[in-house]
């Protein structure tokens, strides 16, 4: 599982320089929104917003130079589960900042603060702070919708969690940027509320984004059935796997895990064959790269459950 399979390498390669541009125009998008956040709240969220969607991008990178070395002693099976580190990783940013930010613009909401936005001098005109605010939040909506749109089928393509969640976030980006244009727009109508309760859906946001890929992060490390990319079900490509060899070892047991992007499978109660299926038989439609072991326990085999 340590070399790349010759399926996805041309992908994979895209999706590293994917996530390159994605932290430079992400950068961008930050250098605008703290140069334009005034005291609004919902400016402050969402700024953090687009710093955090800096993770999964640096996470991927991190992960994509670890995952074709080979094995070591100390790791004999090497680093391919390094991008199930990195996703939970970036889902335990995306949690405790979202839980921070609701709690800070709930505060604020129960305090009664009023967010002031001054005019600036621009060539010798007065401007209020609000339009320059708007302005980089429409910015913040157009670049990661862009990148989100590109990335998400390359993300399918790789069985890449956490390519898959960057692209999502960064697709549902406009929701952030929406957010924080009704709050601005409410402070200029009088509604001092109005950027608190943005600031408080945009952390809920965060949080919500954050727990659910903190639960598919850890089923994967605890050796859970491997789940969809969507979503926490378990993937629809896994359940054919195991409907397959179970039709054909219909006496022993089939357990399967998730190694990365890859599937690992054993059956139960078999004795090794002497000829097994070909891939592309036991994956049926699905590609073959994705079975990256499948390993048989004789029946007798001391199991865990089985020490008293």
């Amino acid at each position: 599982m340590n070399r790349l399979p010759q399926e996805i390498r041309k992908p994979f390669r895209r999706a590293k320089r994917m996530e390159w541009w994605t932290l430079f125009w992400m950068s961008t998008v930050v250098a605008a929104m703290f140069l334009t956040m005034g005291g609004s709240q919902a400016m402050r969220s969402a700024l953090f917003e687009d710093i955090l969607s800096l993770i999964p991008a640096i996470t991927f990178l991190i992960a994509a130079q670890f995952e074709p070395k080979s094995p070591t002693d100390k790791y004999p099976f090497g680093f391919v589960r390094v991008n199930s580190l990195a996703f939970l990783v970036a889902a335990v940013a995306l949690t405790a900042v979202g839980a921070f930010l609701l709690y800070e613009s709930a505060m604020n909401l129960l305090m009664a603060e009023h967010p002031t936005v001054a005019l600036v001098e621009i060539s010798g005109y007065s401007v209020w702070m609000g339009w320059l605010m708007i302005a980089s939040l429409v910015y913040s909506i157009i670049v990661p919708a862009i990148i989100g749109r590109l990335k998400l089928p390359v993300a399918e393509q790789l069985y890449d969690k956490v390519l898959h969640t960057d692209a999502l976030m960064q697709k549902a980006d406009w929701q952030t940027g929406l957010a924080g244009i009704v709050g601005i727009l409410g402070i200029y109508f009088g509604y001092w509320w109005a950027d608190s309760a943005a600031a408080s859906f945009i952390a809920f946001s965060i949080l919500r984004d954050g727990l659910s890929n903190m639960g598919k992060a850890a089923a994967e490390l605890l050796d859970g059935a491997p789940r969809d990319l969507t979503g926490s079900c378990i993937s629809p490509e896994a359940e054919r796997l195991r409907q397959r060899l179970q039709r054909i070892w219909p006496s022993g047991n089939v357990r399967l895990r998730e190694s990365g992007r890859y599937l690992v499978g054993t059956v139960e109660g078999i004795h090794p064959p002497d000829d097994l299926p070909d891939l592309e038989e036991l994956m049926g439609e699905d590609p073959s790269w994705r079975l990256a072991r499948l390993s048989f326990s004789p029946p007798g085999m001391l199991r865990r459950e089985d020490v008293g």
